[in-house]
């Protein structure tokens, strides 16, 4: 499909006083640039662990990640994350929180700390703290922020989770627009079928833990996509059928 992010035989195993859990075995994705990949599965099967692995906060691994032929071995700018939580500093306001560890006083900075401010729809609320602002709105500044440096790859572990289905539904939609503005490639991690199936151009099937492939189901449904029609259906059922083994190999594997 792409070389642009490679995955390859990554595993991961946790080590504590109570033994070893195996959580991650023989995951093999590649991904291409501008594509929008989900990753659903059951709790327990590696999701969060992958993105952080792709992430470079977690090292300890085997296998491997390249970015552009470069080996991920550590944090950078070229990979944001974006939590469940907005992690959002309560004492800035929303430009500070988006210009994070950067100064508005730099004009460039200010510049684009605005443009960011536009495309996630904050208008009037940039010197607003986080504590007036409703759950969406605080994860669109979280996703401005992470989008501040222009990373290669945004990861974005369940950011709407925590989400009422009303909101949720809004910011998939400004989540999307977001991608088609900036072309960034994205990799989500959700436990809502509905929700993969809606965003992505590739939804990942996790086994149960140890987590492996078990398929990747292209979405071939043209943007925008109406959640009510017989295609998004049964590609739907397709997923949950995935999800169940209740499927044909040939119905949904392809990397």
């Amino acid at each position: 499909m792409g070389d642009f992010l490679s995955i390859q035989e990554v595993g991961k195993t946790f080590v504590s006083n109570e033994g070893h859990t195996r959580v991650l075995e023989h995951v093999n994705l590649e991904m291409a640039k501008g594509e929008f990949i989900s990753i659903i599965g059951p709790s327990g099967c590696g999701k969060s662990t992958l993105l952080k692995i792709v992430a470079g906060l977690d090292t300890d691994i085997e296998g491997r990640v390249l970015l552009e032929g470069q080996l991920v071995d550590r944090p950078s700018k070229t990979r944001g994350f974006i939590f469940q939580e907005h992690r959002l500093f309560p004492w800035l306001t929303v430009e500070e929180n988006i210009a994070a560890d950067l100064s508005l006083a730099d004009a460039q900075v200010k510049q684009k700390v605005n443009e960011l401010i536009r495309l996630v729809k904050l208008e009037g609320f940039q010197r607003s703290y986080p504590k007036e602002l409703s759950g969406g709105m605080s994860q669109r500044v979280a996703i401005a922020r992470s989008l501040l440096r222009n990373p290669k790859v945004l990861l974005l572990d369940e950011p709407f989770g925590a989400l009422d289905a009303f909101t949720r539904t809004h910011m998939q939609d400004a989540l999307l627009d977001i991608w088609r503005h900036n072309e960034t490639t994205m990799l989500f991690v959700t436990h809502d079928i509905d929700e993969a199936v809606f965003l992505a151009t590739r939804i990942v099937v996790l086994e149960p833990r140890p987590g492996r492939i078990k398929g990747v189901l292209h979405v071939d449904l043209p943007y925008p996509r109406d959640r009510l029609s017989p295609s998004f259906q049964e590609l739907r059922q397709l997923v949950l059928r995935t999800l169940n083994n209740d499927y044909k190999e040939e119905e949904c594997w392809s990397i």
